[in-house]
């Protein structure tokens, strides 16, 4: 990894890490999930489109793009839109710690499925992290919900925290073959589009008026897209050039931690001991499974 791409995706994690402070804040004001999802997306779109517009060989590159690439890149949209979907509705049914632990743990996805497509070597020392990783993973989700119905986590609201991890993983591994021929840019603004159009009819199937919000939460949306959006995801995505799919998917362990230590300073959020047991267990073995 080199200097730039290090500094980089440590402020992509540290900015990332804010994405459930956001989100609770705007469930508390009882924001339907879907349209956080939108709305975050829609307003990275918007910030990406004046760099577009004012670097032509950006504009360039996009007409460029050959028509294989191009779909795979819908694809991936999809993918994000589904992660967006199910990981912001978790939030609103669990705690951020076991949301977010859950949702990071895509590295037990893509360090198999990268040996395979991108051939990335993986190791006794890696299977070893993937089995640790599941183990914790059970822990924390039937763990919590044994709690009773009085505990902030459900078990709901952890099953979709990890299929918005099973997406981000195949997001990640879209990402890293993806950014080896395309710029950072005009892969952002494909994949964030394309997102952000399902998540609407999404919105559209789902809810009455998409566009019932008041100004401070569209303020909140905004913010969360520039820090969580174009300094979290944007940055992550343009590192994915130069680092290997593990190694990305690894470093994202910083997000739990940071927003787990958020959530207990701005909602007195104090995690179950079973999240800290099984979150513990899972990091663990995301290191072990991300290791060279």
């Amino acid at each position: 990894m080199n200097k730039k791409a290090d500094i980089g995706l440590s402020i992509s994690v540290i900015s990332v890490s804010f994405a459930a402070i956001f989100i609770k804040i705007l469930l508390k004001s009882d924001v339907p999930p879907i349209y956080i999802a939108f709305y975050r997306l829609l307003f990275t779109v918007l910030l990406l489109l004046p760099v577009l517009i004012f670097y032509k060989k950006y504009r360039l590159e996009l007409l460029k793009i050959e028509k294989k690439t191009f779909l795979l890149m819908l694809g991936i949209g999809l993918v994000l839109s589904i992660h967006f979907a199910t990981w912001v509705t978790s939030l609103n049914y669990t705690s951020v710690a076991s949301s977010v632990i859950l949702v990071t743990a895509h590295p037990v996805l893509v360090a198999p499925v990268a040996y395979y497509i991108l051939k990335e070597k993986l190791s006794i020392i890696n299977i070893a992290g993937i089995a640790i990783s599941l183990t914790g993973v059970v822990l924390l989700v039937l763990g919590n919900y044994d709690l009773g119905p009085l505990t902030i986590d459900s078990i709901e609201g952890n099953i979709l925290a990890i299929i918005g991890g099973i997406f981000a993983g195949l997001y990640i591994l879209g990402g890293r073959k993806i950014r080896k021929s395309v710029s950072v840019v005009p892969y952002a603004f494909i994949v964030y589009t394309v997102a952000t159009i399902v998540l609407f009819f999404m919105c559209v199937l789902t809810q009455k008026n998409t566009f019932s919000i008041e100004i401070e939460e569209y303020g909140i949306l905004v913010l969360m897209a520039f820090v969580a959006g174009i300094m979290g995801h944007t940055l992550y995505n343009w590192s994915l050039k130069y680092i290997r799919a593990s190694v990305a998917s690894v470093a994202l362990l910083g997000e739990p931690v940071g927003s787990t230590v958020l959530a207990i300073i701005a909602f007195s959020e104090v995690p179950s001991i079973f999240t800290f047991i099984g979150g513990a267990i899972i990091l663990t073995g995301i290191y072990l499974t991300s290791r060279k």
